[in-house]
């Protein structure tokens, strides 16, 4: 039996996977390490990890998937890699990382992006990179050009997290361009490197990586890759990809109106587009979709929520309750609308959607006569879901047309009563798939063929698990979001 490896590289963890290169089916899939991934903070606000602990991180993983499954080297036809986006690794001539990674939640660039924005131009930056600078790896790069001149002195090239991953397999420093746009460096309009903002940064065009197409023989895995993996010399990395674009690609979106929903810690909502449209460039990150190219313009439009699940699990925490499930079963005792209770779920830091608005966490409309732990389990999920709604209008002023949701079998979206909440609301179907970005980039491995039909249905067959309808009576879920919107807009308008 032969089969595709694939790494989906986190923040906190590595996830490594093995599928059948013929079926598509996962055979397992490994954690490494154990504990979280340490992250360093020398100030408020940066956060950083050395790029080897990923690789360190991937080499064991790679053994004890070989170990426990008894797969031998000859065995793994391909790699697909999935990482943390935004990352910036920057490397010298051996390719030796000058210093730690500044990853995808560390703020020190805000400020450099958010002047790139005023001084280009919103109509520039709109319709030229479809996005603001804000605090990606242009602007992390930039930062080091003007804090740390002696390391970007000795700088040979500058990468993305799985980038550095695919070099320490192959010895080949190579990138994407869905790569490139989600750190801010994709001219759309010119369909090339953009090169105004490099130049408006002043940084060496010469920094930036060759480009490979995302599905293809990206590299081999290099003599010295072999040695310190265990994956033959010769095999083929075929994939790589940012984790929301992967994560979509694993439920099977890749077409205009498909969505790709996440309700973890935080929320994210990711709908494909035909459309260069960048009207929402402050509060929708738009990136190059991994089947994007310049005949085939295929964007995901990002929406992210901070204050998810991360809500949630702050009342099982600190709630008289026992488990999600238990929160669950009171909440469904309790009426659409919680009657009247309301629940701002917003408590995880600024708010891109409300335009970076610090607005934490309320509780509305409580009466301490009536109201117990039931209703605020029920608010709590509900405020939740209609953040998720509140979000899918801005992608639809943004030119987004849903017509289906996909998302994980995870966290949020395990509950009732937050599925059919979003599901009636937008009313479209929500389709529930067992699935996890290092199975979708193992699987992607095979798409180097092209043969994108075969790739759905391997999806459909082995992961799905159900689908949510919308209600057709949906005027207590209306009646209820509108509440929830009129008391958050009470609070935007201050």
């Amino acid at each position: 039996m032969n089969y595709y490896l694939g790494l989906d590289i986190g923040s906190s963890s590595i996830k490594a996977a093995l599928v059948e290169v013929k079926s598509g089916k996962s055979l397992g899939v490994l954690q490494e390490p154990k504990e979280e991934m340490a992250m360093l903070a020398i100030k408020n606000g940066w956060a950083e990890q050395n790029p080897n602990d990923w690789w360190k991180h991937i080499c064991n993983a790679i053994k004890s998937l070989k170990k426990k499954y008894n797969i031998s080297r000859s065995q793994i036809k391909g790699i697909g890699i999935s990482y943390q986006m935004h990352g910036l690794v920057v490397v010298n001539r051996q390719g030796i990382p000058l210093r730690k990674s500044i990853i995808w939640c560390d703020s020190r660039a805000v400020q450099i992006g958010h002047k790139a924005f005023d001084e280009l131009g919103t109509e520039k930056c709109s319709s030229n990179l479809l996005n603001s600078p804000a605090n990606f790896t242009a602007s992390k790069l930039k930062w080091v050009k003007e804090n740390e001149p002696d390391i970007y002195n000795q700088m040979y090239k500058f990468m993305l997290p799985g980038d550095y991953i695919a070099y320490k397999f192959s010895d080949k420093i190579n990138t994407t361009i869905s790569g490139l746009s989600e750190g801010v460096f994709w001219d759309f309009k010119n369909d090339k490197v953009a090169d105004f903002l490099l130049e408006y940064y002043g940084i060496d065009k010469a920094f930036v990586p060759d480009i490979v197409d995302t599905f293809g023989v990206q590299s081999l895995v290099s003599e010295k890759g072999e040695a310190e993996t265990g994956i033959a010399a010769g095999t083929p990395i075929y994939y790589r990809a940012g984790d929301q674009p992967n994560n979509a690609l694993s439920l099977n979106v890749f077409n205009p109106g498909e969505v790709a929903a996440t309700g973890g810690t935080s929320g994210v909502v990711y709908a494909v587009t035909d459309n260069l449209s960048g009207k929402e460039s402050t509060r929708v990150n738009n990136f190059a979709h991994v089947n994007y190219t310049k005949s085939n313009p295929s964007i995901g439009k990002l929406l992210n929520i901070n204050g998810a699940g991360i809500q949630y699990r702050w009342l099982l925490n600190n709630l008289a309750v026992s488990s999600y499930e238990e929160m669950n079963n009171l909440a469904s005792e309790i009426p659409i609308g919680s009657d009247g209770v309301c629940l701002i779920p917003f408590g995880n830091g600024a708010e891109r959607m409300l335009n970076n608005q610090e607005i934490g966490t309320r509780i509305v409309n409580m009466n301490l006569n009536n109201h117990h732990k039931g209703h605020i389990c029920r608010a709590a999920l509900e405020g939740i879901a209609f953040s998720f709604v509140y979000g899918m209008e801005i992608l639809k002023s943004d030119g987004i047309k849903p017509n289906v949701i996909r998302a994980g079998n995870d966290n949020l979206f395990r509950s009732v009563i937050f599925a059919n909440t979003v599901a009636t609301l937008i009313e479209q179907e929500i389709e529930i798939y067992n699935t996890t970005g290092a199975i979708g980039a193992a699987r992607a491995a095979n798409l180097h063929k092209g043969d994108f039909k075969t790739f759905g249905k391997v999806i459909m067959d082995n992961d799905h698990v159900m689908t949510f309808m919308p209600f057709k009576d949906k005027e207590p879920y209306i009646k209820a979001y509108n509440n929830w919107k009129k008391e958050l807009e009470l609070i935007l308008n201050k």
